[in-house]
């Protein structure tokens, strides 16, 4: 234990005086906070209309220019998590390093724990930090304090963003384990991910429209097979599941449609003609609807650092 926290408190150190945690915190927060001023203005001009969960708004709310800071956050916990990660392994490997800190009283496991833990609690601070003030910004600006609902809310949103990055800190820890280019590895974590975010929508509804084409007439259940085809596919991607979770989340009026193929387009047509009425999800019935993407994602965490942890340790490390 001690040597983990030994390898933990260094990588710590290491992170937050290297460039990129300046550089990404930078981005992060001029991100954030950009997104927040385009929800407050939004939030002014339909002040009226806003009866429930005003708070949450500021995380949902986009603009025609600026999207949501939501939109932003998906976006960058997966470049945060490879750049943490990406060279976690091989750069100490070339360096020399490696062989003389495993020839000090320091377990092989405890390096590449310490080295996970140091990624995981920066990706952390970085994604609580800019959490807390946007609230703290928003709550000075629109006056409205968030209800116990709303704060636990947001824990939860923290939480399942961590272990979002997480997937993709352990991806690009065990493509720094198996590669020895740091080049490679770094490389590769991005191609997995331009793959997963773009072009998998992009198959998903091209082979949607091979097995359920669509037509000017197409009935409600041809479009809802399409639809499910769509969806079916889009899931293997983790950003989807990501995107579902903090929905149902943070949007708890209507934010559970996204995860139900064939109620969507039901509900959808039902409220265009004014039979039915959404009403909030309260916070247990979000989790409910949320847990299988959220028990997927932390168990992507935790199956790509477990593979990569077992590689580590049966690889030879030899002296330079």
């Amino acid at each position: 234990m001690r040597s983990i926290l030994t390898i933990y408190r260094k990588e710590l150190c290491d992170h937050f005086s290297s460039n990129k945690f300046l550089i990404l915190l930078s981005l992060i927060y001029i991100a954030g906070l950009s997104s927040t001023y385009v929800a407050l203005t939004n939030i002014r001009e339909a002040a009226s209309s806003l009866d429930e969960h005003v708070f949450l708004y500021l995380f949902t709310t986009g603009g025609d220019i600026l999207p949501s800071f939501i939109t932003f956050i998906s976006f960058f916990i997966p470049i945060i998590g490879i750049i943490f990660g990406f060279d976690a392994i091989n750069s100490e490997k070339n360096s020399g390093n490696l062989s003389r800190i495993l020839s000090q009283p320091i377990y092989r496991d405890s390096l590449i724990n310490g080295k996970f833990l140091a990624g995981i609690t920066t990706l952390s601070i970085i994604i609580a930090s800019i959490v807390f003030i946007i609230s703290g910004v928003g709550l000075l600006s629109i006056g409205v304090a968030p209800t116990t609902e709303e704060i636990l809310r947001i824990f939860f949103f923290i939480f399942i963003c961590v272990f979002y990055g997480g997937f993709w800190m352990g991806l690009s820890i065990l493509f720094s384990v198996i590669m020895e280019k740091t080049a490679a590895s770094i490389l590769t974590a991005i191609a997995v991910w331009i793959f997963l975010m773009f072009f998998l929508p992009i198959i998903a509804d091209a082979v949607a429209n091979s097995m359920a084409p669509l037509a000017d007439d197409s009935s409600l259940a041809e479009i809802a097979r399409n639809y499910s085809i769509i969806n079916s596919i889009s899931r293997i991607s983790p950003a989807t599941l990501f995107t579902e979770s903090i929905m149902v989340l943070l949007v708890p009026i209507g934010g559970n449609l996204l995860i139900n193929n064939v109620g969507y387009l039901q509900s959808y047509s039902m409220l265009e003609s004014g039979e039915m009425q959404l009403n909030p999800l309260s916070l247990g019935q979000s989790l409910i609807q949320v847990w299988p993407q959220l028990v997927v994602i932390v168990a992507l965490a935790i199956i790509c650092f477990a593979v990569s942890y077992i590689i580590f340790m049966r690889q030879e490390i030899r002296s330079t």
